[in-house]
């Protein structure tokens, strides 16, 4: 993928949309709901076509298929997010949580399950690019050698910076407002993803994610730390307690009886 060139002036308010589906039906209704909602479209129709169009006109925002010819979305997302960072939202014609687990796994920050309604599409793009802007006037957040500039949409730690989509960004600037409070995983999807209700295997994988951004031992967190049968607390500066350390790979999500982030909520 060659690198990203500078996109031609867009109508202000306006925002590119990139729709990647080798479906013309799927991708025509799609564009044509987001043309009369204001926005600019580009389409393709497979994995190296979408990687050209975002090459020539870097995208605000990816609508992509999950499964596409000769290059799955899988992978377009990661060579997208090796090129700078974009608000990805995956389509699944599958109902399988393992696709998407893998789609959020890979960086995408939102999913939606074919069918779907076009209207509710539109309304999933409006929210993620509305987050995706800078915040102006706000303070830049800091703890733990953390700091977050929500102006510039910028993290690093220990003066380095780091690469977080744009879901994993939002959750760490939540905790960092929230020091030592505990949420559960339908408080962040609410705060964070601005949903109601959803899949709440979505805030785990986030969790555990930006945990590999984040903590010095994944395996063992020490600053998103788990609350049993709560959800998450940040801690900056904490210590574990005795007796609390845990084998790598042992550390298990609340509500999860198995695989953490495959697993319903128990009751």
């Amino acid at each position: 993928m060659q690198q990203p060139h500078e996109s031609p002036p867009l109508p202000p308010g306006s925002a590119r949309v990139l729709v990647v589906d080798d479906d013309p039906t799927v991708s025509e209704v799609v564009a044509g709901y987001l043309d009369r909602a204001g926005y600019v479209v580009d389409r393709a129709d497979d994995g190296p076509t979408a990687l050209t169009r975002a090459a020539a006109h870097w995208p605000d925002l990816v609508v992509l298929d999950l499964m596409l010819p000769g290059m799955d979305g899988l992978e377009v997302c990661r060579r997208m997010r090796g090129h700078g960072p974009v608000p990805v939202i995956m389509l699944t014609a599958r109902g399988d949580e393992d696709d998407r687990i893998l789609g959020l796994e890979v960086g995408a920050d939102d999913y939606v399950t074919k069918p779907f309604s076009p209207r509710e599409l539109v309304l999933r793009v409006e929210s993620v690019l509305r987050r995706s802007r800078p915040a102006t006037g706000a303070r830049v957040l800091g703890a733990a050698g953390l700091s977050l500039d929500p102006g510039a949409r910028r993290a690093t730690k220990d003066g380095v910076e780091l690469a977080l989509t744009l879901r994993e960004f939002d959750l760490l600037a939540f905790f960092l407002r929230h020091p030592g409070r505990a949420f559960g995983r339908e408080d962040l999807m609410h705060e964070v993803w601005g949903w109601e209700f959803g899949d709440l295997s979505t805030v785990t994988v986030h969790v555990r994610r930006l945990r590999g951004k984040v903590e010095d031992d994944p395996a063992r967190p020490q600053l998103i730390r788990t609350v049993w049968g709560v959800g998450y607390r940040f801690e900056p500066g904490s210590e574990r307690e005795p007796g609390s350390e845990r084998e790598p790979g042992s550390e298990r999500e609340p509500g999860f009886d198995r695989e953490p982030g495959f697993d319903r909520e128990g009751e």
